[in-house]
């Protein structure tokens, strides 16, 4: 097998209170002038305090924004690259959820090398950026701490980029547990997805590694374990611990491999309907895995092996049957709905739908699909899971 390129951060401290430690990252770093970025919720939840507290009392002057929105526009980046280009700042803090750290990263980027965010997406890569960035995740799902992708919408296309480069891998992550455990049961039930889907989508993907190959499945056990009770038991600390590892190992995989033809297909629905990206990769993974796995029966199968759904005396077939079955069921139990019941208007739904798909191609992720959709065959799926 040929060589694979592994990209992680410099630093990461993971386990309770590791937000303690965000002083001492600095000082690692050499950096000494933050601008944090956040959002209203972790100001007003006071998630933000335990941050800047740390910082007070070591006598550091920071300043936060926190205007980010979920699913970050480019209008959102562009408010907070005039803070950042204004100011006297070295270096970002990202604390949220994927989107405050991935705004973050986009503005590190536009303030180091400036133009619009369409001038970065996919097929380009940035490798440099001039703000080093500390990504502190409260939501157990992303795994955007660790990746070197970022995914911003075109505030004028309504278009989500995917953009990637070494310019986008946080210096720094502080993985702490302890911040998911008022995560509501929706966002939850989500992430979780969203997690379970990069660990999938990583190891069967045409770029997986022996590397990412290891992590995937040892994320996929912990999802599969965990996820459920994490919802269900929201005080569980083991099952918050659990997920929280299983969303920067997801991370770690896919940033090390690539996703695939699900995180495609969502980012439209996304963009184009306002569904939280966990919710729509979970309204999409059952149908693209059905679709899939004859292209990969192998790979699959071994995903049902990791989850615990099937085991080494089923053959491969057997395993991906009850990896479809396990898939749909997860759906029901965490109360995925459909593109109708989130009530997506039909006429605007289908009337989009070769746009979404040929917004699906273009952002690269289907091609590194064990089986490599056309346009029409991405409708047939979009049809296919409205109801």
């Amino acid at each position: 097998m040929t060589a694979a390129m592994i990209t992680l951060p410099k630093l990461m401290m993971i386990g309770a209170d590791a937000h303690t430690e965000v002083h001492a990252t600095l000082e690692k770093l050499g950096v000494t002038k933050p601008l944090i970025v956040s959002d209203n919720f972790m100001r007003e939840s006071g998630t933000l305090t335990k941050i800047t507290s740390v910082l007070d009392d070591a006598s550091v002057a920071w300043v936060a924004f926190t205007d980010t929105v979920p699913d970050p526009t480019t209008d959102a980046i562009s408010a907070g690259v005039d803070i950042l280009t204004k100011g006297d700042f070295d270096c970002l803090i990202a604390l949220g959820g994927g989107s405050p750290i991935d705004t973050a990263k986009a503005m590190a980027v536009l303030a180091t090398h400036g133009g619009a965010m369409r001038d970065y997406k996919v097929p380009n890569q940035v490798d440099h950026s001039d703000y080093p960035i500390i990504a502190i995740p409260t939501t157990a799902g992303t795994g955007s701490e660790v990746t070197r992708f970022t995914v911003i919408t075109d505030t004028e296309t309504d278009e989500k980029m995917l953009c990637m480069g070494l310019a986008y891998v946080p210096q720094a992550a502080l993985v702490d547990y302890t911040l998911t455990v008022t995560m509501p049961w929706r966002l939850t039930a989500d992430t979780g997805i969203d997690t379970l889907t990069h660990a999938i989508e990583a190891y069967v993907s045409k770029k997986q590694n022996p590397f990412t190959d290891s992590i995937a499945k040892s994320c996929m056990a912990l999802v599969s374990r965990h996820l459920r009770t994490a919802c269900n038991q929201p005080d569980n600390t083991s099952s918050r611990e659990a997920m929280m590892l299983a969303a920067t190992q997801g991370g770690m995989a896919f940033s090390n491999a690539s996703v695939c033809m699900v995180h495609g297909m969502s980012r439209p629905i996304g963009a184009h309907f306002h569904v939280p990206h966990g919710l729509s990769n979970a309204m999409l993974l059952p149908a693209v895995t059905a679709f899939s796995a004859p292209h990969a029966a192998g790979r699959y199968a071994d995903c049902a092996r990791a989850m615990g759904t099937a085991d080494d005396r089923d053959n491969d077939d057997t395993a991906v049957k009850k990896l479809l079955n396990e898939l749909t069921s997860l759906n029901q139990d965490l109360k995925v709905p459909s593109p109708k019941a989130y009530g997506i208007g039909n006429n605007t739904y289908f009337s989009l739908l070769e746009t979404m798909a040929e917004q699906a191609l273009a952002s690269g992720s289907p091609a590194n699909n064990p089986r490599v959709p056309n346009a029409q065959e991405i409708v047939a799926i979009y049809e296919n899971i409205w109801e």
